[in-house]
């Protein structure tokens, strides 16, 4: 399993380069504000970052449990994937219209346009950080 200190620059590097993106091509998508999309994308990176790892240590120890194994399949980083984004839409949606004043309809419609961004964004960047970082390579060394 990864160490504490990868799950961290995991979770951190995904949503830094991940708030990079989405903020101004949010706002340019959806007619709103820049700001008004940093904060809804500040809000949901602190979310999502916090529910990534969380999530990852009980899927990590679901596929110990199931596969016996942490190698993941292209179908296994699809699920994964997909899980994941289904549960911060629920998480997300009404934030997200109460801060944009919008309903929880359009909310909904908003969020699901963000999910196929990051479902996209998140498949790519999981293989490319399992190819830089895989399991197994010597943990990053302990802060003095």
């Amino acid at each position: 399993m990864r160490t504490f200190k990868d799950r961290v620059r995991h979770a951190v590097m995904f949503e830094l380069i991940g708030l990079a993106v989405f903020t101004p091509g949010a706002a340019l998508l959806f007619d709103q504000p820049i700001e008004h999309m940093g904060i809804v994308g500040i809000i949901s990176a602190t979310a999502a970052t916090i529910w990534n790892f969380l999530f990852n240590i009980g899927f990590d120890k679901a596929m110990l449990h199931v596969r016996g194994s942490l190698q993941k399949t292209i179908p296994i980083r699809i699920a994964h994937t997909a899980l994941f984004e289904a549960g911060l839409i629920v998480m997300l949606i009404p934030f997200v219209a109460w801060y944009l004043g919008i309903s929880l309809m359009a909310a909904l419609a908003m969020d699901v346009a963000i999910v196929g961004f990051y479902l996209v964004y998140a498949f790519v960047f999981n293989i490319a950080y399992d190819r830089a970082f895989p399991i197994g390579r010597k943990p990053l060394p302990h802060a003095s």
